[in-house]
């Protein structure tokens, strides 16, 4: 059943954590407020996708190779410290006379640090690996003595190192129980916050003197998510003083909040990454205003988005109307920064979808992850980095040339999430968002229950949903219907069950028994999406949440009716019959080394 709060309760308790907060929470028009849905743990959901999991076990066993002294080297160097081991190399080596003009290694010292502790403390929370709860208790050791003023002093990214060294601490302390965590994240704090603009200064804006232009390129502008997650998890109210500081309200979520789009031109995967932080200051605080502002940020994101999901070609975003991403299909590769836009986009996505209850975001969500880091190439033990998804009318996979870049960190975060994307729950309900076979395990009450997914959805429109639960029990069972899927059906336990679908949600409801088992139908059909109003003709060709990509290095002439009437030649193959031959055409995660097009143009 669903949880709602009185009108009067919620403004009592919101207005009270704002006021602690300095937010200004603001009245809704509803008489109830429904509950946030809550996420699952990430003990609860066992991935069985083989390339879900594929991937989400070859970054944890590259992480686990990389030594702690390699790893440390660039933070001691920083702080003064001998730094014994193997240099890494790339952006993560750190250069005191680094100049951004000429030298391509020494960029971002130290910059992935602490999404590979987050990462690597996520994957123990996954399967509880010991030595993998090991490694993360060695490097938080190791990684105290570093924490000194002068690692902040030289290093050109304050903000965005002191942001990911919260959320890796942060993920020791939830996922690992690590005792030192909290008081390494207090001592992180008090040498960090100096060094720190003292407020959200945008991307591009220089705020320290005497410092060439790549100094503005920090990230002040995300600190208040994780630190207000760490401090619902107990830190001390500082944490949420500091979240506040760093709100980026004034250029930011002030305009979007009015309808307006201030992103045009913003550096593209942090300002959507910021949005998490309107999130927050919503979820934690109440604040309506930075709601409206993440919702309106959204629907801004879409109105400039491929069809893979995917946005922000030379990471930049795009003014509403713009005809820069039919300009993009021949100006540049550099289509969508792949692993750090999709980490940021997926958490976005998770939290609307928390709150809102809107199918539409976990469209948005799947789509993402389907067609653009389900498709990165695998991280190497040197460094070599998938960065771009390249939708030029001739596309390649190809490596970044900046060894460690900074999706070499958000990676291991997005593979480790596709558990916790998933589903989302609530008592006496359990929504599943994503389509990925797994086995989610949870309680109702004294009743244990596992639920496991089956299928190869989306290249078959079956989804089963097999139940093994301690004794009969009733519980809402809501499954995400895609806005796509025209005429999607519901049987239990082989018996047709009406399908009664509100904001994207078809829900069950009923006292469930061992063994019973569900199966969703989602009919795929073949759709034309074109890349804006202005260029119809420019299409891709979508099966249900499916880019097909057409393996080619110069487009034959193709007609409206010929994309359509494309032949399923394999299992993830369509092949279109052209005068100068077959195209085949299959999903991002199938273009191997080939050549290909995201777009097809029609005559």
């Amino acid at each position: 059943m669903n949880r709602t709060l009185s009108r009067r309760l919620f403004l009592q308790l919101s207005g009270s954590a704002a006021a602690a907060c300095g937010l200004r929470s603001q009245a809704f028009a509803t008489d109830t407020l429904v509950v946030p849905l809550a996420e699952v743990g990430y003990g609860q959901v066992t991935l069985t996708s083989q390339p879900h999991l594929a991937q989400l076990e070859s970054t944890h066993s590259l992480l686990m190779s990389l030594s702690n002294d390699s790893l440390l080297k660039p933070l001691r160097a920083m702080a003064g410290l001998p730094a014994p081991g193997d240099d890494l190399g790339g952006w993560y080596t750190y250069r005191p006379d680094y100049d951004y003009m000429t030298d391509t290694v020494g960029f971002a010292p130290s910059c992935n640090y602490g999404q590979w502790v987050s990462a690597l403390a996520r994957y123990y929370g996954i399967t509880g690996d010991p030595a993998t709860r090991d490694k993360v208790l060695q490097l938080n050791q190791l990684y105290a003595p570093t924490i000194t003023s002068r690692y902040y002093e030289v290093n050109r990214f304050p903000a965005y190192c002191y942001d990911k060294l919260v959320c890796g601490l942060m993920d020791s302390h939830r996922l690992v129980h690590d005792p030192q965590a909290f008081p390494l994240l207090d001592a992180t704090t008090a040498v960090a916050t100096p060094h720190l603009p003292g407020h959200a200064v945008d991307h591009d804006v220089p705020w320290r003197k005497g410092k060439n232009i790549s100094w503005s390129w920090d990230e002040s502008y995300t600190l208040p998510e994780n630190l207000f997650l760490i401090f619902q998890m107990g830190a001390g109210q500082q944490y949420r003083q500091l979240a506040e500081q760093y709100l980026n309200d004034t250029t930011e979520f002030d305009p979007l909040a009015q309808g307006e789009n201030p992103l045009t031109g913003r550096h593209a995967y942090s300002y959507v990454n910021s949005l998490s932080s309107a999130m927050q200051a919503y979820l934690v605080a109440g604040s309506e205003k930075h709601l409206v502002a993440a919702k309106n940020a959204f629907d801004i994101l879409q109105n400039q988005s491929y069809a893979t999901g995917g946005w922000g070609p030379h990471e930049r975003l795009q003014a509403t109307g713009s005809s820069a991403l039919f300009d993009s299909l021949t100006n540049t590769h550099a289509s969508f920064e792949t692993p750090c836009g999709s980490y940021a986009h997926m958490k976005l996505t998770r939290y609307l979808l928390r709150v809102t209850r809107d199918g539409r975001y976990g469209d948005s969500m799947e789509r993402v992850m389907y067609n653009t880091v389900l498709g990165a190439l695998p991280l190497k033990p040197d460094g070599s980095t998938f960065y771009y998804s390249d939708y030029n009318f001739q596309g390649k996979r190809v490596y970044h040339n900046g060894n460690w870049a900074c999706c070499a960190g958000t990676l291991p975060q997005v593979v480790a999430d596709y558990g916790i994307n998933s589903y989302l729950q609530e008592p006496g309900a359990i929504w599943v968002n994503l389509y990925v076979p797994s086995v989610l395990r949870w309680s109702e009450g004294s009743t244990h229950l596992e639920l496991e997914q089956r299928g190869l959805y989306p290249l078959q429109d079956a989804v089963e949903f097999h139940l093994r639960s301690s004794r009969s029990t009733t519980f809402a069972l809501h499954l995400r219907t895609p806005a796509w899927a025209d005429g999607a059906t519901i049987t239990v336990n082989g018996r047709p069950t009406p399908l009664e679908v509100t904001n994207g949600f078809a829900t069950l409801r009923r006292k469930w028994r061992n063994g019973d088992v569900v199966q969703l139908e989602l009919p795929s059909q073949l759709r034309l999406e074109p890349i804006d109003a202005a260029h119809p003709n420019v299409v891709a060709l979508m099966y249900g949440p499916l880019v097909l990509f057409a393996k080619t290095e110069q487009q034959p002439a193709l007609t409206r009716s010929q994309v359509l009437a494309a032949n399923r030649t394999g299992s993830a193959e369509w092949t279109i019959d052209t005068e100068q031959g077959p195209l085949r055409l299959v999903p991002f995660t199938d273009v191997g080394d080939s050549t290909y097009s995201t777009y097809l143009q029609l005559a």
